[in-house]
């Protein structure tokens, strides 16, 4: 099968891969795999559903929160199809075209995510320090503004991802690291200069970081408002109300630190622990926002077994 017109060094497939050194065991990887997208979208789907029926939940934090399960959810379906494909079908080739579309998503929604994240740190922030004016600040079309502008930040930063990665060339090599595709792994296989495509990714790893620096700083000034308050007894339910948040953040900034440090600066590194990191980035967050959130979050944990005694009683 013909990969590659070298004559013109144009691409027309990637290779994918799966877990290396366990390809025998992918039909049963892909049980735990196939789990845990389910569990996300059913949890991601279950809050949507809490927060939209509940007109008590009908508030600024509880809309930035329906705003983090779609980001998740997007994210899930981004990377779904390929995964599926790979681990249920041995089918690990994807079109040039399809590729780059795939990697437009996934880092659009991994950059909404981080957007979303930024926003409810400072909706926390606010809460904290400025309880008063609160409702009077984040009114609910205050809120759908700042979703909106969100959104297209989050994807008008990554939109040229594809289009600067279909002008390289591509000569012998197909194969990517992954089971999906990425804008770092897909660059490293030109054979032309791709100086372009590194110093954008760079910029938009960068309003990434930048992103998490501010979340960093609003829980300084979270801190420095909490330390403040009068009785240890209101420090301790002011840090009881950002918990969820925070787990959040470790959970979907520590998996992309640690891809990025690898993919930019280790030049030697494990393909199995590599390919480990980058199915964690899409499986976790989506999987672990709802059940943290649910777990730590009263209304909605209180929500969420009412209606499930509602629906048994019936």
């Amino acid at each position: 099968m013909s990969i590659i017109n070298i004559s013109h060094a144009e691409i027309t497939t990637f290779i994918l891969v799966g877990i290396p050194g366990l390809e025998y065991a992918h039909i049963w990887i892909s049980i735990p795999i196939c789990s845990m997208y389910l569990i996300a979208l059913l949890g991601n789907c279950i809050i949507l559903f809490i927060i939209k029926t509940e007109p008590s939940l009908h508030k600024p934090m509880y809309y930035f929160l329906s705003m983090l399960a779609l980001s998740d959810m997007g994210l899930s379906f981004s990377s779904l199809p390929t995964m599926l494909r790979i681990f249920l079908f041995k089918a690990s080739e994807i079109s040039a075209n399809a590729c780059f579309a795939q990697q437009f998503f996934i880092h659009g929604f991994t950059a909404l995510e981080s957007s979303v994240l930024l926003i409810m740190s400072f909706d926390c922030f606010l809460a904290i320090h400025n309880p008063l004016r609160y409702s009077s600040i984040l009114s609910t079309l205050r809120v759908a503004q700042i979703g909106i502008v969100c959104f297209f930040k989050s994807f008008l930063l990554v939109l040229p991802f594809p289009f600067t990665l279909r002008m390289l060339k591509y000569c012998k090599k197909w194969q990517l690291s992954h089971s999906y595709c990425l804008h770092e792994d897909v660059m490293k296989l030109a054979c032309s200069d791709n100086q372009i495509d590194v110093i954008y990714g760079f910029f938009g790893a960068l309003c990434v970081m930048v992103d998490f620096m501010l979340i960093a700083m609003s829980y300084i000034l979270i801190l420095k408002t909490m330390l403040g308050t009068a009785s240890q007894k209101e420090q301790l339910k002011t840090l009881n109300t950002c918990v969820s948040h925070i787990c959040a953040v470790i959970i979907f900034y520590l998996p992309i630190i640690n891809l990025a440090v690898v993919h930019r600066f280790v030049q030697h590194v494990s393909p199995l622990f590599n390919v480990f990191m980058a199915n964690v980035l899409l499986l976790v967050p989506p999987l672990m926002n709802p059940i943290v959130y649910c777990v730590k979050t009263r209304q909605i944990r209180v929500k969420v077994v009412a209606k499930l005694c509602q629906k048994q009683i019936y």
